[in-house]
């Protein structure tokens, strides 16, 4: 079973939440997992991890379509900061718009985490292939 200190789930939709947290049980070992249902709520408390010198989440499960802030600016937010570990990001999305695609590629390619593409509904093996330390 793969050992992760800190998972973070960014997702509106409180049945998407529940079924990774059910898949990432089965799965993962970790210490931490922090939910928030959009972008600047997460934004704010992972900067609040920072600022408390806290480690910041080692893997991030990322909903693209939420209200407040969306995936793609908590992502352009996210790689701003001073963040010098490589976090897995997992951009989960149920998403048909070739424009976010181009949005993934743009985003993977000025950072040095790692930012994947995956699409809703996610499974069981795809959660166990991307829940892994960058």
């Amino acid at each position: 079973m793969t050992k992760i200190n800190s998972i973070c789930i960014i997702d509106d939709d409180p049945i998407t939440v529940f079924g990774m947290r059910k898949m990432l049980d089965s799965l993962v070992s970790y210490s931490t997992i922090n939910t928030f249902e959009n972008g600047k709520i997460a934004i704010d408390g992972i900067k609040d991890m920072i600022f408390d010198g806290q480690q910041v989440p080692e893997v991030i499960f990322l909903d693209i379509n939420m209200p407040i802030m969306d995936g793609w600016q908590f992502l352009e937010e996210f790689i701003a900061l001073p963040i010098t570990n490589k976090v897995r990001i997992n951009i989960i999305t149920s998403s048909i718009d070739s424009t976010d695609e181009q949005n993934w590629n743009l985003y993977k390619g000025q950072t040095h985490h790692t930012v994947t593409y995956n699409h809703k509904p996610i499974r069981k093996q795809e959660i166990a292939e991307i829940t892994k330390v960058a």
